[in-house]
């Protein structure tokens, strides 16, 4: 966990990777309950026997589950102290670039790529999150999420 004590120490961390979130275990169960959550029941996440003869050899996570888990990474491996509140502001840019399948171990690298002061007194920072499954060259996913947060 890395831990600022303030928006104020952002700013010299811009092009650097601040941090790597610990690894997390996407399950099939978690697999199935996306799917039941965003009616997306394809069988290459959701029919295990028939995945396995597919052509990731197991079932796979849906790429948004990927994404959705970026919450998950920044709150287990950043802290931004005296702050009233953070805000996910969107994405900019989103790549799967390789499948996660079930029983994959997931972490995060996250680069600060901007930190801006906006008008009504907030910090947009824009983040660079590579979704790392381990064993692998290859990222799961890069995105670029944006964030406000207001002191």
């Amino acid at each position: 966990m890395r831990i600022f004590e303030s928006l104020a120490e952002l700013p010299s961390c811009v092009g650097q990777e601040v941090v790597t979130s610990d690894w997390l275990t996407v399950t099939q169960q978690q697999i199935d309950l996306f799917a039941q959550a965003t009616g997306d029941h394809q069988w290459i996440h959701v029919d295990v026997e028939r995945a396995k003869a597919g052509p990731f050899g197991a079932p796979i996570a849906h790429g948004f589950l990927t994404l959705s888990l970026l919450p998950t990474f920044f709150a287990t491996a950043l802290e931004i102290r005296n702050t009233r509140m953070g805000v996910n502001y969107g994405l900019n840019r989103v790549r799967f670039t390789a499948p996660v399948p079930a029983g994959s171990r997931l972490r995060a690298a996250i680069k600060l790529l901007a930190c801006e002061q906006l008008a009504d007194g907030g910090t947009q920072l824009t983040w660079q999150v590579t979704v790392q499954r381990e064993g692998s060259d290859k990222p799961a996913c890069i995105a670029e999420s944006l964030s406000r947060a207001y002191p």
